[in-house]
């Protein structure tokens, strides 16, 4: 090749991107029997082999000096769209075409300037031609429409991921934007990688995005990153996203609840009885809205008393298999958190028609109990009622009269003398009573309230005559052979009583009951519940917010009115699994978020020494125990770096906590070295 002749060149390592600078120089001398040495616009040298050469500019011989001119000169004519008009000349035939008469057809001139720009197009062009050899094949019509449609796609997913990262920006500087719907997967995929890590499916969107802003590519920065962008909030419910609990109902579940409450169904229980003229209650926390009891007390001409338990009775809004029905099987039970419920039932539904609000007629199922002078039923019965509550009444108010004994409410009076009596009944029984404190978490406007639930009068009233509901429910369908949800409960092996007596009396020894007690189970046959001292039971009292107490409620009712039932004994058992493993997912995620928040609580109180029970070792030979926060009624595992016993009262301190990785670490006020947990 002769000196001074202009080539494009490519060095080792360098690829054919789309849009990167050509590299021009002007051969100075040969070396060697191939290579040649060439000087570029800069005035560098290279040695080449004649591989490396990718177009020979046929001119006179040039100067590395005039290299700029030469790409200054051929600027005006490297417009691409012009490819396109060359294009549709040439597909008909399929001719392949060199550069020259490409420059021709072109620009009508052939110049070794013009036909380097002729190249220069068709081996940038990815759409219209493609290479073969030294020649360019026009694309076939079908494959460039295709290549441009592909093209259009690509160009919109990048003005999109562009447009996003913006809008990214945006929001992370505090400004109020409005997501796109192409934004949703983006934010989707990070809320999955937050959720779930590197166990996530189509992470590249997240990891893409979480690069672009270079923060680092972990579940943890996804997190922090929607927090910033006001997507989730500090304390995000990841036990409740990880899970399969709807928090959100269907349109079709909301505008059927919506006509149910406009437009009543025929009321399939047409002779209730009449119970407008007793004096009901319905006792619950000031927070409740599902009023799903009430109790009552008939004294009668005898001078006995016939007991009377009203339950709410959803099935007369909801039939079996509608929408309504189907949705509360999906969900199985109302979710209680810190930070507020998930209802079973649209809360129009729930809170309204459904609940025994006061003063209001209400349809019931009602259970008339006369208990014989033991507690043990004597005799009983069960109706589709109406009612009216007369008062709703706090569990506070409840134990207030009790203590002033109010003269004008003797039935209230009477109802806990035999709540007590039907507690002796049942200990005589065999009952087994754990009575461990009870914790009650609320957040609202991000401010935690821990209180301990008392072992009132006015809880132990309520909690006896739903208990007693249950054996009358279980009772009746036992006798009729019903396929109802029965539950029991295995006979526990407890300690030899000579050991449990020898424990601290109070939470330390029912702690060490509570081990021994094995979990309840459900199923279609009765069977003995140990606890409660009951030879049969089934939950009925709260058909709005348990699916397995709606499902007795249905088919007690239809044996009550002649009915064929519901379900089948094979349909209820399927059903009572179902709603059971949905409702054990749903008690976990109360647990686990009972738990962060109740470890948030003690890290905002860093500064607190607790007084903290001693209740039994978890692992002794690691020092690792289980104690508990008598004011708060949290029960926390805690290692010990001294001696201790069960039973003990220590003082303790938060040293670190982190409710995020369920960790927290305690130190013992009197010590000198960190207890750790």
């Amino acid at each position: 090749m002769e000196k001074g002749t202009l080539v494009e060149f490519r060095l080792q390592g360098d690829q054919p991107e789309k849009g990167r600078p050509r590299r021009l120089a002007v051969v100075d001398r040969l070396e060697g029997k191939k290579h040649l040495i060439v000087v570029d616009e800069r005035g560098q040298s290279h040695t080449l082999h004649p591989r490396q050469i990718t177009y020979t500019i046929a001119r006179e011989a040039y100067q590395s000096k005039e290299i700029s001119g030469f790409w200054q000169s051929i600027q005006p004519y490297l417009d691409p769209s012009s490819l396109e008009v060359a294009w549709e000349l040439l597909v008909e035939d399929g001719e392949a075409v060199e550069p020259a008469t490409m420059a021709m057809l072109l620009f009508s001139d052939t110049s070794p300037s013009l036909c380097y720009a002729a190249y220069y197009l068709l081996s940038e062009d990815k759409l219209y031609f493609k290479q073969k050899g030294d020649r360019y094949e026009p694309r076939p019509v079908a494959q460039v429409n295709e290549l441009k449609h592909q093209a259009t796609i690509e160009a919109q997913r990048v003005q999109e991921w562009q447009g996003f990262l913006s809008r990214l920006q945006q929001a992370l500087t505090g400004e109020s934007i409005e997501w796109q719907v192409s934004d949703r997967p983006r934010l989707e995929a990070l809320e999955r990688f937050a959720l779930l890590g590197e166990e996530a499916t189509h992470r590249t969107p997240a990891l893409e995005t979480l690069s672009a802003l270079g923060k680092p590519e972990t579940a943890q920065a996804a997190f922090q990153l929607l927090v910033d962008l006001r997507l989730w909030s500090p304390h995000e419910n990841l036990f409740l996203r990880r899970s399969q609990i709807p928090t959100q109902f269907a349109q079709r579940v909301l505008e059927m609840a919506h006509s149910r409450i406009a437009s009543p169904p025929p009321d399939p229980d047409r002779d209730r009885l009449d119970l407008t003229q007793l004096k009901v209650y319905t006792i619950d926390d000031e927070s409740t809205r599902e009023i799903d009891d009430g109790v009552s007390v008939e004294f009668l001409p005898d001078g006995r008393h016939r007991l009377w338990v009203h339950i709410a009775d959803p099935t007369r809004w909801v039939m079996p298999g509608d929408d309504l029905d189907l949705e509360a099987r999906r969900r199985s039970t109302t979710v209680y958190l810190p930070t507020g419920m998930i209802p079973m039932f649209p809360s129009e539904l729930a809170t309204g028609p459904m609940s025994l609000n006061q003063g209001q007629v209400c349809t019931a199922l009602s259970f008339g109990v006369i208990l014989d002078e033991m507690g043990a039923i004597e005799e009983y019965e069960i109706h589709p009622s109406l009612i009216k509550p007369t008062y709703r009444l706090t569990y506070e108010d409840v134990d207030e009269m009790l203590e002033l004994q109010v003269e004008a409410e003797p039935e209230i009076e009477a109802i806990s003398i035999w709540a007590k009596r039907r507690n002796a009944w049942r200990q005589s029984q065999g009952a087994i009573s754990i009575r461990m404190p009870e914790s009650s978490i609320k957040v609202r406007d991000d401010e935690i309230t821990i209180d301990v639930l008392d072992d009132s009068l006015s809880r132990n009233l309520v909690a006896e005559m739903m208990i007693l509901t249950g054996e009358v429910a279980g009772r009746y369908g036992e006798e009729h052979h019903l396929p109802l949800p029965f539950r029991g409960q295995p006979q526990p092996e407890l300690p030899p009583e000579e050991e449990l007596m020898q424990l601290p009396a109070g939470p330390v020894r029912y702690c060490a009951i509570r081990r021994c007690m094995p979990r309840s189970e459900v199923s279609l046959t009765p069977a003995r519940h140990a606890s409660l001292g009951l030879n049969t039971y089934t939950q009925v009292t709260s058909p709005i917010r348990r699916y397995a107490d709606l499902l007795a409620h249905f088919q007690i009712k239809a044996h009550l009115r002649g009915a064929p039932l519901p379900f089948s004994p094979e349909e209820a058992q399927e059903l009572i699994q179902s709603v059971s493993n949905t409702a054990y997912e749903s008690t976990l995620v109360e647990r686990q978020t009972n738990r962060y928040w109740g470890l948030e609580y003690l890290r905002r109180h860093a500064d607190v020494v607790w007084q903290v029970l001693m209740l039994r070792w978890l692992r002794e030979h690691e020092n690792l125990g289980l104690v508990l926060i008598e004011d708060l009624g949290l029960e926390m595992a805690m290692r010990f770096n001294r001696s201790v016993e069960v039973g003990d009262r220590l003082e303790i301190k938060v040293s670190y906590v982190d409710p995020r990785q369920d960790i927290i670490q305690f130190t013992e006020v009197t010590g000198s070295m960190a207890q750790t947990a």
